[in-house]
């Protein structure tokens, strides 16, 4: 690493500098870093292996191919440290210099950087005041351009075509100089005093009114301050020599069978040596003027692909049609050094393996395969059996746990015994994707999870991996336990509600067990209290469904039985109430989020287990299942069909007879179709959703059905009215990929099966669905990545930066309806003003006060429609934001701490 330094000024130390600049380099800064110039494009010898003298692999230039050995074998070993072979010319060294030693290519022919001239806005074409189309076609050998005019009408760079050329030095001789190529383009830079173009563009920027002209002006100004500063030369932008970088960052391997894997450099970097050595060919036997322009127009083009493939004309590709690596991309993008391994690293201490589901496991804990553990806490291990004196080395330490003897799977259990491990699933797309657990041992080689945190980690069970790191110090460790466990983050970041909810199975069988029936076993008994209920029901004398009359707290309660044994779980805070109807998914959220708030955080984590446990015990009992049968296809949809069958027939007979036009007919027709899809849907959403039964009084009454299907979606468990519809009523109106709707609906459903065309139809708006879903992942990952580079310097930085300005909140509404409310937008914000109720002037709240729930609650209440509140974009602190401006963590439930990340 030390002596990669070398090539630039040496720091007293490789840790000694604080920062990088990249800047442009004179070509003799180039020549002083070069050990050697590289003349032939051969890289190594085919039939020994070893690097062709002068070639892109020389060792004389490079350093030698092995460690202390000469490339003739004449000097071997350490003795001969420093010796230049005088057969060979290597140097005895180590081999890793050919990590870090350049080599440099003399042009023939200066070439211009591709970066300064296409990377917008064009830095060439800022300080010659020209386009990018002009320089390139001077470059590229398109046209002249008038160098020095001298006493001619001629202007100091304007362009000549061939033919005007040809005129101007029939005319004046060669009383004008004027040129074509990076030469040209040199010579104009090199004349260029930058201290005086920045004196003539500022007086111009004075002068001139015009907002186009001083945009450009301010341009120029820029780039002409930009060298002024730094000291660089305008006339650097085009290169005389070119580096080339360490042989063994662009390595060429030999493969079994004779052939070579080679990095694309080496093949970029031929082209260009091949291209040059012609070039001076060319030169020395006076080729002419046509031939040397086209030859060095090669060279430019080799130049450009070498810095940057494909930034100009079609990207150059190797023998499997893929564009080749060239410098830029080694560096830019996801896959480039920065990213890819400075910031980017492999870690120890991990592992990955496919996650399954944990039925059984309590919210803090996961199931880590046994094989695993022993491999990630291996360190640990070892210490732990020299410490009880089973082993005296470090090696029989390693033997015994090849073995896997029982003493080593006893260690490894008090090893992990509460030692925090991370769990990570990726995409991490926000902080809870990365959250702490406490490993169980287990058979098998997946990790188990438990189901409650899947919606934080996004995850299912479908095949999806996941990734295990141990922290290793006792800070972490501590710092993993106190934040990251899973049971320490219930709350979303994103809303503030609880993320921890119940899903699927266990939002079935809670709604299952808190349904009630008409005329069941025990239905309509009064039973003195809850513990009643839960003799009478195990001793099955009463059935789950049955609907009982309950005394508690000295009241008679009308519920269930299974809201009853729902009760025994929930914390004794949450009054009956909350929990004495139907649990649907959304009611078992508020009821979380209510835990959360009367109990804390404990209590919740353990209503949370006892739901999950409670909800897979009566799904199992429930025994719901999917049967064709259960979609039902409501009887009038014949009919309903007919109907608008005739009615779309009528309305293409008024087309027909010119009474309508072709639009007027389109738009009627989509009408008509997309009505009878909603009576239909609508006709078999009440058919599945409810029974007829004859009441106590002998009259017919609908009850809602136990329907799987209907369960299912009416408890949120899984699907929705717009699949059922798809199931049992009719698919609709499809679109084609253009967005226009295809006017032939799909009248059938996927009960009766589609026919080849309605296939076919259907098959557009899948594909589409696909592509969006693939575009918006990749938009929206750049978009969050650029928003995190642009506020990540943003931190909590003091407690209150006593601004008095704030902004105005009310509800969010659009098209007449309320999108979102405006209790839900001031919750856990801090209020500017005192918030009077506008009817008795009482304050509801205090200026500077944090807004909670209960006075959400308040103000929504008292029917204020807009609130005044601190807020981010009025904080008055220069870095950072404070406390009272940011409001409430999300994520934590109370008011954020002080150094805390904003966003």
């Amino acid at each position: 690493m030390k002596d990669s330094f070398g090539i630039f000024e040496n720091p007293q130390s490789p840790l000694s500098f604080s920062s990088l600049r990249i800047s442009l380099t004179s070509p003799e800064t180039i020549r002083s870093w070069s050990h050697g110039e590289v003349k032939k494009p051969e890289t190594i010898n085919y039939r020994t292996f070893k690097p062709e003298r002068d070639g892109l692999f020389c060792a004389k230039i490079f350093g030698p191919t092995k460690d202390y050995e000469c490339n003739c074998g004449k000097y071997k070993r350490l003795k001969h440290r420093g010796v230049v072979c005088e057969k060979c010319g290597v140097e005895v060294i180590q081999s890793k210099v050919r990590r870090e030693r350049l080599g440099h290519i003399e042009l023939a022919s200066p070439v211009a950087h591709i970066w300064f001239l296409k990377s917008l806005p064009s830095r060439m074409g800022a300080l010659l005041d020209m386009t990018l189309r002009e320089i390139e076609k001077i470059l590229y050998f398109e046209c002249y351009v008038i160098i020095d005019p001298n006493n001619t009408p001629l202007k100091i760079g304007e362009l000549l075509t061939e033919e005007r050329y040809r005129k101007a030095k029939r005319e004046y001789g060669d009383g004008f100089s004027a040129g074509m190529g990076a030469e040209a383009v040199r010579e104009l830079l090199k004349n260029i005093d930058v201290d005086k173009l920045s004196e003539e563009l500022r007086l111009e920027m004075k002068s001139t009114t015009s907002e186009a002209k001083r945009k450009k002006i301010a341009k120029r100004l820029r780039v002409a301050e930009s060298f002024k500063n730094s000291g660089n030369k305008p006339e650097w932008m085009i290169l005389k020599v070119i580096p080339v970088i360490p042989p063994d960052l662009r390595p060429l391997v030999p493969l079994d069978g004779g052939r070579f894997a080679t990095s694309d450099l080496n093949d970029l970097y031929r082209r260009v040596i091949n291209r040059n050595n012609r070039l001076k060919r060319l030169l020395e036997l006076d080729a002419p003027e046509i031939i040397i322009s086209n030859e060095k127009r090669m060279l430019q083009e080799a130049v450009d692909v070498l810095f940057d493939n494909g930034r100009r004309g079609r990207a150059i590709t190797g023998r499997n049609k893929r564009p080749l690596k060239s410098l830029s991309d080694m560096l830019k993008g996801k896959q480039g050094r920065f990213r890819q391994n400075l910031l980017g690293k492999r870690v120890d201490y991990s592992g990955r393996s496919v996650i399954v589901i944990g039925p059984e496991l309590r919210l803090h804990q996961c199931g880590l395969p046994k094989k695993m553990a022993l491999e990630l806490f291996k360190p640990f291990v070892y210490n732990k059996l020299d410490e009880k004196g089973y082993v005296n080395t470090i090696k029989s330490a390693k033997k015994m746990v090849e073995k896997e003897t029982p003493e080593v799977w006893d260690i490894l259990e008090e090893v992990i015994k509460e030692y925090p491990i991370l769990l990570n699933r990726a995409p991490t797309l926000h902080r809870l994707g990365i959250q702490a657990f406490e490993p169980v041992l287990i058979e098998g080689k997946a990790i188990q999870l438990h189901p409650l945190v899947c919606a934080a980690f996004n995850a299912d069970f479908d095949g999806d991996q996941m990734a295990v790191h141990v922290p290793l110090s006792i800070e972490g460790r501590i710092e993993a336990r106190a934040l990251m466990m899973s049971t320490n983050n219930i709350l979303s970041p994103a809303n503030g509600r609880p993320i921890i909810v119940p899903t699927q199975d266990i939002v079935l069988g809670i709604y299952y067990m808190t349904r009630d029936k008409d005329f069941v076993k025990g239905s309509g008994k009064v039973l003195s209290n809850p513990e009643e209920v839960r003799i009478a029901y195990d001793s099955s004398e009463i059935d789950l469904h049955a609907k009982i009359v309950v005394r508690m707290d000295g009241e008679l309660v009308e519920t269930t039985v299974g809201r009853i044994l729902l009760k025994e779980i929930v914390p004794d805070e949450i009054p009956f109430s909350s929990i004495n109807r139907v649990m649907n998914k959304k009611e078992l959220a508020n009821l979380i989020d209510q835990c959360y708030r009367l109990c804390g955080n404990k209590k919740t984590v353990i209503l949370a287990d006892r739901l999950k446990d409670l909800g897979y015990q009566f799904a199992t009992k429930a025994g719901i299942s999917i049967s064709i049968d259960d979609m039902l296809i409501p009887p009038n949809k014949v009919e309903f069909l007919e109907k608008s069958h005739n009615e779309v027939r009528e309305i293409e007979t008024q087309y027909t007879e010119g009474l309508i036009t072709d639009g007027e007919r389109y738009n009627k027709v989509i009408d008509i179709w997309a009505q009878a899809t909603e009576k239909i849907a609508d006709d078999m959403l009440h058919e599945l959703g409810t029974e007829e039964i004859i009441g106590a009084d002998g009259k017919k009454k609908e009850i809602p059905s136990f329907n799987p299907i209907f369960m299912m979606a009416d408890s949120g468990a899984r699907g929705s009215a717009q699949q059922i519809r798809q199931l049992a009523g009719m698919r609709g109106l499809m679109a084609k990929p253009s967005g226009e709707i295809i006017e032939t609906p799909i009248t059938a459903n996927f009960r009766e099966g589609l026919t080849v065309l309605q296939y076919f139809i259907s098959t557009h708006g899948a594909r589409k669905g696909l592509a969006d879903t693939a575009l918006k992942t990749a938009n929206s990952g750049y978009l969050t990545r650029r928003l995190v580079d642009v506020a990540q310097d943003a931190i909590i930085t003091e407690a209150d930066c006593g601004t008095l300005d704030g902004i105005y909140v009310s509800s969010l509404v659009e098209g007449g309806e309320i999108i979102e409310r405006m209790s839900d937008r001031i919750l856990g914000r801090v209020a500017l003003d005192n918030i009077k109720d506008p009817f008795t002037g009482k304050i509801l709240v205090d200026a500077n006060q944090e807004i909670d729930e209960n006075l959400a609650k308040k103000i929504e209440e008292a029917g204020i429609e807009r609130v005044k509140i601190r807020s981010v974009l009025t904080c008055r602190l220069r870095n950072g934001i404070c406390v009272e401006c940011y409001g409430r963590d999300l994520g934590r439930g109370k008011k954020v701490n002080l150094g805390e990340a904003v966003g």
